[in-house]
């Protein structure tokens, strides 16, 4: 099933419900300049995120305290999770990596975002599949949030490997990106602080906020400050950015913002629905296995979703 709004405009992007392996079956060699994926961590836990609105309680009634002591009632609105476990996670990547680099063009690159616990084993895994010489970053995304055990150092960072096809021929703009400030302003020129420093392979970029605009509600969403340093830096403007595990649709938002087109898959109804509703006012989406306004219907017990 194909939908697309009607809007007078042709189709640029697509967002499609499928088992990203069928979907990848059918695209054409060659044919996707830049690959995002952030494929399920294997935690082993069940990720999950709710959605509260609050309001100040009356006589000190209530179910949360905040600010100065003021008590307040909440109310769920919505609540999303999904399984992240897999009994052989590299068994699980290895074919849809196959795959990603068969759809890869000649000069492009692939971005695989994981978390410290399986980032060396996939890394021998894709350094099979692109070849040793192809890898170019490891990148380090250092948050603060979140709890922090007293037992060993608090893990709070992410891991984005960073390949290309072609080691000899890739695209990496890096006017195109974002600057940061100096760690020691005092080191250098007034020139130089007032234009920044380009980023290295470590960034320093907050979490989606609970409480922000940016967040949809989705569990384990990726900012877009760092989904738009990647497509700014490794695609050109009019460039298909493919993300076939797309989740809450953040790859797709950065390529909008950046001037690209987007191609998103996820396996997982709901996250479909938070990406149709995201993109509802973008004119030319072609919407592949659901209906944007109805139901996308059940997930098939197979198949696993994206973040």
């Amino acid at each position: 099933m194909t939908t697309q709004k009607a809007t007078g405009h042709a189709t640029q992007h697509r967002i499609e419900l499928a088992d990203n392996l069928t979907a990848l079956a059918a695209m054409p060699d060659e044919s996707g300049p830049l690959i995002y994926i952030d494929p399920p961590f294997n935690t082993g836990r069940r990720q999950e995120r709710v959605t509260l609105t609050t309001r100040q309680a009356v006589s000190g009634a209530g179910d949360r305290t905040g600010f100065g002591g003021r008590r307040y009632v909440s109310t769920r609105l919505a609540r999303r999770s999904f399984r992240d476990a897999y009994d052989d996670y590299l068994l699980f990547l290895e074919p849809r990596l196959h795959e990603g680099f068969r759809v890869l063009a000649a000069d492009g690159s692939f971005y695989l975002h994981l978390d410290p616990r399986e980032a060396h084993y996939a890394k021998v895994l894709v350094d099979e599949i692109f070849g040793r010489s192809s890898f170019l970053n490891e990148i380090i995304w250092a948050y603060d949030y979140g709890g922090r055990p007293r037992g060993r150092w608090p893990a709070k960072h992410d891991t984005i490997l960073f390949y290309v096809k072609n080691p000899d021929d890739y695209v990496f703009d890096t006017d195109a990106v974002d600057r940061e400030p100096y760690m020691a302003p005092g080191l250098v020129t007034p020139e130089k602080v007032a234009r920044g420093k380009r980023p290295t392979d470590v960034w320093w970029h907050t979490i989606v906020s609970p409480t922000g605009k940016e967040k949809t509600g989705y569990p384990t969403q990726k900012p877009l400050g760092v989904l738009k340093r990647i497509v700014a830096a490794s695609s050109r403007p009019g460039d298909l950015v493919l993300d076939f595990f797309a989740g809450s649709g953040t790859t797709g938002a950065a390529a909008l913002a950046l001037g690209r087109r987007f191609h998103l898959i996820d396996c997982q109804a709901e996250a479909v629905a938070v990406m149709a509703a995201r993109f509802t006012a973008v004119p030319g989406i072609a919407y592949l296995g659901f209906d944007p306004e109805g139901s996308a219907g059940p997930r098939q017990a197979n198949e696993l979703p994206g973040r």
